[in-house]
């Protein structure tokens, strides 16, 4: 089943104006966090705030590569190039390669805020700043950095080298490492305060280390390269 031509220049054209609207709105947010001082001022270990600034760096950066694999694609369709088409030397992998180094950066592009979230939730149900404030900045640098470079763990069987499925699963799993200094120091923010009542903010936030630690832990098992490929296309790996 394949959509027409309207429909995909219609997709095409939704997924370009968002993607304008976010890269505007990543721009607007760095560029105040910039003239306010925020991130240097009273309070430079604010956690949403240095979310916001590495969720909209990622944002500036994928943004463009998404925008050309679709224009690429328009081009296919109604210029006869042939970016895509394998019988005409075109590499429809490219337009995986293109896709995915947007689309796996997304995921924590969606989880990055929901980390200043939870850190300020603990914050302030302790009265205190998050324990290792510094840290939890270095770790979510890192968690920017690393989401950037495993888009291909998305693409195990489509015929990548041997070495390069060992790049991507490696890379994938180390991951595990600054996520589980931002577990520990939530956790840690958490024991340090004797709480009389666990609030409703609290078990939010305790709900969700939960279900992310579960979910991290799976991430890192599908990271191996032969359980990835041993259960692609099933409910387990899309």
């Amino acid at each position: 089943m394949s959509l027409s031509p309207t429909s995909v220049d219609l997709i095409v054209f939704g997924l370009a104006i968002s993607g304008i609207s976010s890269f505007l709105s990543s721009v607007n947010f760095l560029s105040t966090i910039a003239v306010l001082g925020v991130t240097n001022g009273a309070k430079p270990w604010c956690l949403f705030t240095w979310a916001i600034v590495f969720t909209a760096i990622m944002l500036i950066v994928t943004l463009p590569i998404l925008t050309g694999g679709l224009l690429m694609l328009v081009l296919d369709l109604h210029l006869n190039t042939q970016f895509y088409d394998a019988s005409f030397n075109g590499d429809p992998v490219l337009y995986q390669h293109l896709f995915w180094f947007f689309g796996h950066p997304e995921v924590y592009i969606i989880v990055l805020p929901a980390f200043g979230v939870i850190s300020q939730a603990l914050s302030t149900s302790a009265g205190k700043s998050v324990f290792g404030g510094p840290a939890m900045i270095l770790a979510m640098g890192c968690i920017t950095v690393l989401g950037a470079l495993v888009w291909a763990h998305h693409m195990m069987t489509v015929g990548l080298e041997t070495d390069t499925r060992a790049f991507f699963s490696a890379i994938t799993m180390m991951i595990a490492i600054p996520t589980g200094t931002k577990i520990f120091n939530w956790l840690s923010t958490f024991m340090g305060n004797p709480f009389s009542t666990i609030s409703l903010d609290i078990w939010y936030a305790l709900s969700f280390i939960f279900l992310f630690t579960l979910g991290g832990t799976t991430g890192v098992v599908l990271g191996n390269t032969a359980v990835d490929v041993a259960l692609h296309d099933t409910y387990y790996v899309i």
